[in-house]
C-alpha cells in the first residue's frame, strides 16, 4: 500500500497570501499567523512570499485567480474576515467569496487556502484570530504547506 501525504517543510516554494483590509483589527492578526506559520513551520523564506492587499473579501477571487494565472506561486492563501451585520449583505459577500477562491482552485489546479473567516460577531472574529479558538491564518497556512508537498508527490 501506498500513502502520500504532505510534510509542512516547503523551503524553495513561492506563496501569495492575499489580504482583505476590511475588518483588518482581526485580519492583521490573521496575516500574522499566516506568515509566521509559513516562516517558522514550513521554513519559507521572505523572499519566496508576497502579499497582496484588497478592499474587502468580495475582491479576493478575482486577485487568486490573477496570481494563479502567472504561474509564479505554488500555493495562495486568502484570509480576511466577513462579520454579520443586520442586512443580507454577509451572505452575498460570504458567498461570492468562497465560491470564487473554490474556481481558482479548479481551474488552475494550485491550492487556495480559504482563511476567510465568517462569524456573527466581532466576538467570534476576535476568538478566531487567534485567541480561543485558534489563528484561522496559521491554519490556512498549514493547509497550503501541506498540499503543497501532496501535490508535489502526485
Amino acid at each position: 500500500m501506498k500513502v502520500i501525504e504532505g510534510g509542512i517543510a516547503a523551503q524553495g516554494k513561492k506563496f501569495a497570501i492575499v489580504v482583505s483590509r476590511f475588518n483588518h483589527f482581526v485580519v492583521d492578526s490573521l496575516l500574522d499567523g499566516a506568515l509566521t506559520t509559513l516562516k517558522h513551520y514550513g521554513q519559507v523564506s521572505a523572499d519566496d512570499i508576497t502579499v497582496v492587499r484588497v478592499p474587502g473579501a468580495y475582491e479576493m477571487p478575482l486577485v487568486a485567480r490573477k496570481l494563479a494565472a502567472s504561474g509564479k506561486y505554488d500555493a495562495i492563501i486568502a484570509v480576511g474576515a466577513v462579520i454579520r451585520g443586520s442586512t443580507p449583505h454577509f451572505d452575498f459577500v460570504a458567498g461570492e467569496c468562497n465560491s470564487g477562491l473554490s474556481r481558482v482552485v479548479h481551474e488552475f489546479n494550485i491550492p487556495v487556502a480559504n482563511g476567510v473567516i465568517t462569524t456573527d460577531s466581532i466576538e467570534q472574529a476576535i476568538e478566531r484570530s487567534g485567541t480561543k479558538a485558534g489563528n484561522k491564518g496559521s491554519e490556512a497556512a498549514l493547509s497550503a504547506l501541506e498540499m503543497v508537498n501532496v501535490l508535489s508527490q502526485l
